[in-house]
């Protein structure tokens, strides 16, 4: 493995489709309050505000735990438990200079190192081409995380996609729509970011959830999602540009084959967290593993 990263599930071979995802949202499943109270994460933001008033709020969905469980349906069940958090929340615990005391806490008070962090849940693509390139990006010097390194395509599922609002309600948010979200999400970000017509992508499968540790564990969903078009297609599109083009100054291919044994090259430390654990993933669930 690698330092940076860690795999916190990984799923059956080939990867699961939407069909076999579960999901609960909990007020229980939220983080636990600052032992001092939250006033720690009001600072912070404040303090962010003032370098970069551009900075907005938004809720997130916060990953307490993935089970894999058995049904009585073929094939096995994820259950995903989650609850609700923000970006606020997150550069105030995941990111803050306090968050390795925060998981020593964690682990202290309740059993759970991750307990007072936000842990937004984040969502990656291992896209492969018609003649076996997977799509990797370069990210911008002006993006907030890994600036310069290379990444999958990728971002966040919005609460705000099923229920508009900047406070929604865990009631408000049906497991089954929380799932299509985190799928349709996937696909949004490769349309955005690589500038992919919509109806070029496969139904994503999820290879399996990776924690980015440079981050103080934040959890990654990584899918595979297969483009019908070839490499050289993909890259005319992408630099046509997209809604998103402003995050990253160029596109990589790397030949399939080639993905099991990246992490023995020099490319591999140009990778960010979020990419070294997708392609951890990929290998052991669609490959060989590293």
């Amino acid at each position: 493995m690698d330092p940076e990263v860690s795999l916190l599930l990984k799923c059956p071979p080939g990867g699961l489709p939407k069909e076999q995802i579960r999901a609960e949202l909990s007020p229980a499943h939220d983080r636990r309050p600052l032992p001092g109270g939250d006033k720690a994460i009001a600072a912070v933001w404040e303090s962010r505000l003032q370098t970069q008033p551009w900075l907005f709020d938004a809720p997130k969905f916060r990953l307490h735990s993935a089970t894999l469980v058995s049904t009585g349906s073929p094939g096995p069940q994820l259950l995903l438990r989650l609850g609700l958090t923000s970006y606020r929340d997150f550069l105030g615990t995941n990111w803050a200079s306090s968050a390795a005391s925060l998981r020593q806490q964690g682990a202290a008070n309740w059993g759970d190192k991750q307990a007072y962090l936000a842990d937004p849940l984040g969502v990656g693509a291992v896209l492969a081409t018609t003649d076996d390139f997977l799509v990797f990006l370069r990210r911008s010097q002006q993006v907030a995380e890994a600036p310069g390194l290379v990444d999958v395509p990728g971002g966040h599922p919005e609460p705000q996609a099923l229920c508009p609002g900047d406070s929604p309600l865990h009631k408000d948010l049906p497991g089954e729509l929380v799932v299509h979200e985190l799928f349709s999400s996937v696909l949004q970000e490769i349309c955005d970011e690589v500038n992919l017509p919509l109806l070029t992508l496969s139904q994503p499968l999820l290879l399996g959830i990776a924690r980015n540790e440079t981050s103080a564990g934040r959890a990654s969903a990584e899918f595979y999602v297969q483009c019908s078009m070839t490499s050289e297609q993909v890259r005319k599109y992408y630099m046509s540009g997209g809604p998103e083009a402003h995050e990253s100054t160029g596109i990589i291919f790397m030949e399939t084959q080639s993905i099991s044994r990246l992490q023995e090259t020099e490319m591999w430390a140009e990778l960010c967290p979020s990419a070294k654990g997708a392609i951890f993933l990929y290998n052991q669930v669609r490959g060989s593993p590293i």
